[in-house]
This record gives structure tokens, C-alpha cells and sequence, in this order.
């Protein structure tokens, strides 16, 4: 086994077992740091294809971008852990067949390409994974499914927004144009006493 092999499947037995961490993490906190390992180990397999600009990409837009936004709305949504596991069991019998389908649609695209050997590579297959190509082809063929893409990030931006938006009971907050409309005489209250001399300080406390 050469070298490149061999790194192809440790990437993919790390891949494998930090995807399933993602699913199976209780804290979701760990659960999107088990992304992240998701995604560099990706990245790093995109390499190994001769594909650097994709696992360029991969690493600044999801791991940089995307990733902090979803840590972002994770700690700001103050998710109730209890109510979630609650209704894990309620939810069984529709996540254990959609898991086994995909898991059974991506068994036979793994078995058909390790099983077939009269696969032939096109004759552009050396271009492919270049940033000029996949330009091409991301703003050429598929511009409507791109324009798509961007308007539902918009939309799922604005909707994680809008949630952290209600009001809560256990913080404080502050009316602005209450603090700008106050006077002089809201802010401090003078009190007339009368003045005491040392000798009487001292007096008293003896």
C-alpha cells in the first residue's frame, strides 16, 4: 500500500467517526467542534484528489465562516438540552429509516465505483478542480441552482437573528430614550444634613 492510500483511509476513518460524533454529541458546543475535525479531514482527502482550491474553500467558507456562525446561534439560542433528549425517542421511527436510506444510497455509489473497472476517465479530467473550470461551471451551468443557494443563506441568517431576538426574564435591559430623556435632577438628590466636628466624631466613638 503507497503512502497515499494509506492516508486516504485514515482521513476517511477519522471523517467516519467525527461525522458520527456529530450526531450521536449530547453537547451541541461538541457537536460543531466535531464539525470542524469533519471538515478538515475532508479538505485534507480534497488534497490528496489534487483538488486545492475546493479544499482551500472548504477550510475558509465553512470552517471559517459557516462554523462560527453556527457556534454563534448555538451559544446565543441557549438551547434546553433536557427538553431536546425529551423528545429523542419521540423521533425514532422517522430519523432510523431516513438513516438507513442514506446510509444504503451511499453503500451502492461506493460499491458501484469500487466493483466497476471499465470506469474511464474523461479527456478534460486533468482541468477539473481548477478555479477557472469550477468557475465556470458554478456560474455558468448552475447559476440559477448558485442565486438559489445564496437566498436560502440569506433567509436562514435573518430567521437565526430574528430567534435570539425575544426578550428574556433573566437579563436586564436598558431603555435608551429613557437615558437620553433624563434631567439633571433625576440623576442626583441633594440632602441636607447637618455638619458634625471632629471633636464630636471622636466623642462618639469612644
Amino acid at each position: 500500500m503507497d503512502p497515499k492510500t494509506f492516508l486516504f483511509y485514515a482521513f476517511s476513518a477519522i471523517l467516519i467517526a467525527a461525522a458520527l460524533r456529530v450526531v450521536t454529541a449530547r453537547n451541541p458546543v461538541h457537536a460543531a467542534l466535531f464539525l470542524v475535525l469533519s471538515f478538515f479531514t475532508a479538505a485534507s482527502i480534497w488534497v490528496l484528489l489534487k483538488a486545492e482550491f475546493l479544499a482551500i474553500v472548504l477550510v475558509l467558507v465553512y470552517v471559517g465562516a459557516v462554523m462560527v456562525l453556527f457556534l454563534f446561534v448555538v451559544m446565543l439560542l441557549d438551547i434546553d438540552l433536557a427538553r431536546i433528549r425529551e423528545g429523542f425517542a419521540r423521533n425514532l421511527w422517522a430519523a432510523i429509516p431516513v438513516g438507513l436510506l442514506i446510509v444504503f444510497e451511499m453503500a451502492a455509489v461506493l460499491m458501484r465505483g469500487f466493483l466497476s473497472t471499465d470506469v474511464q476517465a474523461p479527456a478534460d479530467s486533468a482541468r477539473i478542480g481548477l478555479t477557472r473550470e469550477l468557475g465556470k461551471v458554478l456560474y455558468g451551468q448552475y447559476y440559477y441552482a448558485f442565486e438559489i443557494a445564496a437566498a436560502i443563506l440569506v433567509v436562514a441568517i435573518i430567521a437565526a437573528i430574528a430567534l435570539t431576538l425575544r426578550r428574556r426574564q433573566d437579563v436586564s435591559y436598558s431603555d435608551n430614550g429613557s437615558a437620553i430623556a433624563v434631567k439633571r435632577g433625576d440623576r442626583i438628590r441633594l440632602v441636607d444634613m447637618k455638619s458634625e466636628s471632629a471633636e464630636q466624631t471622636d466623642g462618639g466613638g469612644k
